[in-house]
């Protein structure tokens, strides 16, 4: 995967920059022409990303860009916080797992919308969620 450059950094410190997050990301999908089932996924999934990023993080920042990777084009989200971290990430990705404060996803609802998903946390140091939808 090749990166087309960032095309916009978000910081996520309250709940306006969220919206800014799903506007920016629905307008990255209209590019790559992904079809409104695979904007309404990749859109629902960072808008929980988001979410968690300023409700557990503590906030963040929101990281978009334009990928391809030869024979596609896609939209690629990086969610980084210096938060608490997650202490169990099995739990964290478990199916039906939420903790009832955000669209009720969890971070597995979010993995099952989009085409790839990265996690990396660490207990005090922070979290960095990674998702990318293709076109088709």
């Amino acid at each position: 995967m090749t990166s087309a450059g960032v095309v916009e950094e978000i910081p996520i410190v309250t709940d306006s920059d969220v919206v800014r997050v799903r506007q920016a990301v629905r307008s990255l999908a209209l590019r790559v022409k992904l079809s409104l089932v695979d904007q309404t996924k990749l859109v629902t999934a960072t808008s929980e990303l988001a979410r968690n990023t300023l409700v557990y993080g503590l906030g963040g920042l929101a990281r978009l860009e334009l990928v391809e990777d030869g024979r596609r084009t896609g939209v690629k989200a990086v969610f980084h916080d210096d938060g608490p971290g997650i202490p169990d990430t099995d739990l964290a990705l478990a199916d039906g797992w939420s903790s009832g404060k955000g669209l009720g996803l969890g971070l597995s609802g979010a993995r099952r919308l989009v085409d790839e998903f990265e996690l990396a946390t660490e207990v005090g140091r922070g979290t960095d969620v990674t998702v990318v939808k293709w076109s088709r």
